[in-house]
């Protein structure tokens, strides 16, 4: 077999194709504390500036052994772009969704003409080229981003979006189609800065919001099209215990399905999945990354990659107060695994 690179590796574990070992990343946020000071790069300011961002970003990778870069670090790039009004957060908190510019209806709602320019969209767009010029031809860079659904969720707001999922599906439907031909824009101008891999996390997807039935009749045709529509391998990452939707995530046509620990078994929901999809996950980023100790966060490492998973990884996105010896402890039960 040839030799990998860290980006032909995850290529070819999403895809399934025969690796000499299972990758270790993050396709979730990766920004911590620790390296914010180290490298002096820290949030909210490395949200908003395209070199700090690039700092960070790159710092996972460089000083975890990480094998992939991830950027940005939030759920909130697109919809500020969309018009929803942002807290930035602070040094150790994501930014955050405080306003929705459609809560009542739809009047008025499209995509901007100038979307792209708009808002952090162009700074993450640059971070992008900076870290493609940084660490060469050969390191993955995942691009992260709201998933259509969330996106759907942040312009109307939670409570309408379940409201009209029941009470007013041609509303909902609506709401769904313009987030997701924004998602799909936003997702390939990643790729063409120069992201390997497009991650999504759509949270609002859930079972914990919304019913299996839902997600079968209305958000499976909505991701199925994301998928088709970028230009490079896609991850969709959903939050919860996703058991009831895992069937039909496998539908979707994303490369890679990242989940939680919350869903018991990695090894039965391999079986679930089947060859449709990739296994992308999942030591609890809560529950074991952030507190250690670190024979604990070997021990879980060690067990995802004996139930089969395809890339490890965390189950959600890192906690800003991880320590970064946290975080190179699972990346050195991957080594020891295969020792």
């Amino acid at each position: 077999m040839s030799e990998f690179t860290l980006k032909t590796r995850l290529l070819a574990a999403l895809k399934g194709e025969p690796v000499d070992k299972v990758p270790v990343c993050s396709v979730t946020q990766t920004g911590i504390v620790e390296l914010m000071d180290t490298v002096g790069a820290p949030w909210p300011e490395a949200h908003t500036n395209p070199e700090l961002m690039a700092k960070l970003a790159i710092a996972n990778y460089e000083l975890s052994g990480l094998e992939a870069v991830r950027v940005p670090y939030c759920l909130t790039v697109l919809v500020e772009a969309m018009g929803c009004e942002i807290n930035v957060g602070t040094k150790n908190r994501q930014p955050s969704v405080t306003g929705h510019p459609y809560p009542k209806d739809l009047e008025g709602a499209a995509i901007p003409a100038d979307l792209l320019q708009r808002g952090r969209i162009p700074a993450v767009l640059e971070a992008i080229k900076i870290i493609r010029e940084k660490v060469g031809p050969d390191v993955p860079i995942v691009g992260g981003m709201e998933g259509p659904i969330t996106v759907a969720s942040d312009l109307v707001s939670v409570k309408s979006f379940m409201k009209w999922s029941i009470k007013k599906t041609d509303l909902f439907e609506q709401a769904l189609d313009l987030a997701n031909e924004a998602a799909i824009m936003y997702a390939n101008a990643m790729v063409e800065a120069g992201a390997d891999i497009i991650a999504i996390a759509d949270p609002v997807a859930s079972p914990d919001l919304m019913s299996p039935d839902s997600f079968k009749n209305f958000l499976q045709s909505r991701l199925q099209k994301f998928s088709a529509s970028v230009n490079s391998v896609t991850v969709l990452h959903v939050c919860g215990n996703v058991n009831p939707i895992l069937n039909y995530m496998a539908d979707c046509g994303f490369e890679g399905l990242s989940v939680e620990e919350k869903i018991g078994s990695a090894k039965k929901a391999k079986e679930i999945i089947g060859d449709r999809a990739r296994f992308v996950g999942n030591v609890s980023s809560p529950f074991t990354l952030l507190p250690g100790p670190i024979d604990k966060i070997k021990a879980e490492a060690k067990q995802a990659l004996a139930d089969g998973v395809d890339v490890l990884a965390p189950g959600c996105g890192i906690a800003p107060m991880t320590p970064l010896e946290n975080i190179k402890a699972m990346v050195a039960a991957r080594d020891e695994f295969y020792a």
